[in-house]
């Protein structure tokens, strides 16, 4: 008899192949509240270091961390026509505390544009107090009708940038720069995803936005996924909030504004653009274990060695973890760092030690060889990056096998609908185009210039719009 696989096939169940390697990675658990989530230490250790490393992209452009509260008063919303109806579907409010009904409802924060405006409004004064950059880590809850753990949830981790700028210019070019320069090159260089850059259409924009930049990413599925956002304001909060200042030439104007964010979502793309049938495959300049020793057998002997590699791979720059918890079959030890896809393990036992050798295997690529030992602190860190240069060529590979240039709307549901995306000029398409696919529930997820760059409107002559089904 056959022995059943670990995880559902990918292409047996894509959706249950996603929540088996979420659950067996141990990556997350639903929590008690429906659309809830409990992120597990490994799944929080991969957040951790995507924090992390965008934190410090983040500051690299001046901003500054702050925090605002979860609790925003239920009038701030209502400042905002657009951003209030575009996130009515979604909001939780608070009508009891402490026993007793609240003399205003609260709002529990949805993204954090209006209590910040508030703040704005006192802080800025002077074209002195500009551009005033402000980022805030924090959780944010949106009432989710079919949530789908780091994809969709009630309530996830992100962090948000809100700023203030003295000129249109100023406030375009920052939305820009984040867009470029922290997400895309993050994306790319740290978690290996291939993203298209673009603009939202008027459909998909931002509830209070002139325009919102967006990336884009090919799933193993052929379904798109938003990656992150950032948004142009224009003067839309400012006017709303009295969020003015005293110019060079002693004109009280509005600032013009941006604001910008990233998710726990990021987890369940790297999950679903890079693994594979034997779990995930961790990009290892995101690793947090880049290579895992492991002693196959309980010879003391063995186990010297196994921390000896360890210690010379981590003087190396190696982030390693030594497993030599020999009271557990070493098969069961393999497949469950195989499922959390660590970029490298090295096994030795008995024979190895005999032969002076180890044997190394690629998560990424696959396969296993003898390596000398005395080779492995030189050979590793270049196998890291060879295999993170990999997973961003595959993952480009697979967008432009399942990518179909179209010159029908019919043409461009039928791809979208096939497992891929489809490219259609803009021209072609349209408004009317849009909400026609959006009947078959395929979206235009960007829109990219000709030349491939981020147009600056909708209407640029030779736009292309990227159209596909979104999770």
């Amino acid at each position: 008899m056959a022995k059943a696989p670990v995880l559902t096939p990918r292409a047996e169940d894509f959706p249950r192949w996603y929540q088996d390697v979420i659950n067996k990675a141990e990556l997350a658990d639903n929590g008690p509240v429906r659309g809830t989530m409990v992120i597990r230490p490994y799944g929080y250790g991969l957040w951790e270091r995507m924090q992390a490393d965008m934190d410090a992209r983040i500051k690299a452009t001046g901003t500054q961390n702050a925090y605002f509260p979860l609790f925003i008063p239920q009038s701030y919303l209502t400042k905002e026509a657009d951003h209030v109806e575009g996130f009515a579907p979604e909001l939780a409010v608070v009508t009891h505390g402490g026993g007793k009904e609240l003399e205003e409802p609260v709002v529990v924060r949805p993204t954090s544009e209006t209590i910040v405006n508030e703040y704005f409004s006192k802080w800025v004064q002077s074209y002195r107090d500009l551009p005033l950059l402000i980022n805030q880590w924090a959780n944010v809850v949106r009432w989710e009708l079919r949530p789908r753990l780091f994809l969709r949830t009630t309530e996830f981790l992100w962090q948000e940038g809100h700023t203030a700028h003295a000129t249109y210019e100023d406030a375009r070019d920052f939305a820009a720069r984040i867009h470029r320069h922290v997400y895309a090159d993050f994306m790319e260089n740290v978690l290996a995803m291939d993203v298209v850059l673009g603009r939202k259409t008027a459909a998909e924009r931002f509830a209070g936005a002139l325009n919102t930049l967006t990336l884009e990413g090919m799933m193993g599925d052929g379904k798109a996924l938003q990656l992150g956002t950032s948004h142009e304001l224009g003067q839309n909060f400012s006017r709303a909030f009295n969020t003015r200042y005293l110019s060079r030439e002693g004109e009280q104007e509005l600032v013009w504004q941006t604001s910008w964010g990233s998710t726990t979502r990021m987890i369940g793309a790297l999950v679903m653009m890079h693994g594979d049938d034997q779990g995930l495959r961790i990009p290892p300049r995101l690793a947090p274990v880049q290579a895992v020793v492991m002693a196959v057998k309980g010879d003391d002997a063995v186990v010297a060695r196994v921390r000896e590699v360890g210690d010379r791979l981590t003087a190396a720059g190696v982030r390693v973890r030594v497993d030599d918890r020999t009271d557990t079959p070493f098969g069961r030890r393999a497949v469950d760092w195989e499922l959390k896809g660590v970029p490298v393990r090295v096994e030795i036992g008995p024979r190895d030690l005999e032969a002076g050798t180890a044997t190394l295997a690629r998560r990424i690529p696959g396969g296993k060889e003898p390596v000398p030992v005395e080779r492995l602190a030189g050979l590793v860190p270049g196998i890291l990056e060879e295999d993170q240069a990999l997973l961003l060529r595959q993952a480009r590979d697979r967008r432009a096998a399942r990518t179909t240039d179209v010159a029908t709307i019919a043409q461009a549901a039928e791809a979208a609908t096939a497992g891929g995306w489809a490219r259609i000029r803009w021209a072609d398409l349209g408004p009317e185009g849009e909400a026609a696919l959006a009947a078959q529930a395929v979206s235009v997820r960007c829109l990219v210039a000709e030349d491939g760059s981020v147009p600056d409107a909708d209407d640029t002559p030779g736009n292309v719009a990227y159209v596909a089904r979104a999770y």
